[in-house]
């Protein structure tokens, strides 16, 4: 299923010395604890390492598969609550839907040092295991139509592919319809 791998936080050049890294490469605590999850749910997948990606589009290429196949995951802030949404790759979230599903009236992005907080990822490293941080997890209907999907495993340089109904009964998460008609990002 998987092989062995360090766990790297790899600063970037741009990075100051007692600052979190604007790139996370390799394997890091957060990607072992989904192996680790997978591995005892006995779920098949595919480990991809490549080099950093930063875009659904870029992540898309180097894993060999479409960007609406790629579960991109957004932190978002309802009034008290943190919530992760899954969608498409290439869709953007419908922020008036988002509101009506989650019975809110305020809705922001998490900001970079929230993910971090929250999750232990920086923007683009997030995986779609919210359950692994307390986090709710909302998966689009339109990503659930996907037999497959791929998406950041905790890391720019690490990805894995598995089937959507073992993300969907391991995060348990809740589908509804919150994409923009008709946009891609």
């Amino acid at each position: 299923m998987r092989a062995a791998g360090r766990n790297t936080l790899m600063p970037t050049p741009e990075s100051r010395p007692n600052e979190a890294p604007s790139v996370l490469q390799g394997r890091s605590p957060v990607t072992e604890r989904i192996l680790a999850l997978l591995d005892q749910a006995k779920v098949t997948y595919h480990l991809i390492e490549h080099p950093p990606v930063f875009t659904s589009t870029e992540a898309a290429q180097v894993r060999g598969t479409r960007p609406e196949q790629g579960a991109k995951a957004l932190v978002v802030k309802a009034e008290n609550d943190y919530h992760l949404l899954l969608l498409p790759g290439n869709r953007k979230a419908d922020n008036r839907r988002v509101r009506q599903m989650l019975a809110s009236r305020h809705l922001r992005f998490a900001g970079r040092d929230e993910l971090l907080q929250l999750t232990g990822c920086l923007p683009g490293s997030v995986p779609p295991f919210g359950n692994l941080f307390g986090l709710k997890v909302w998966m689009d209907e339109a990503l659930g139509r996907c037999e497959h999907l791929a998406f950041n495993a905790g890391s720019h340089t690490v990805s894995i592919r598995m089937k959507t109904s073992d993300l969907i009964r391991l995060t348990q998460a809740s589908m509804d319809s919150f994409i923009l008609a008709g946009e891609t990002s």
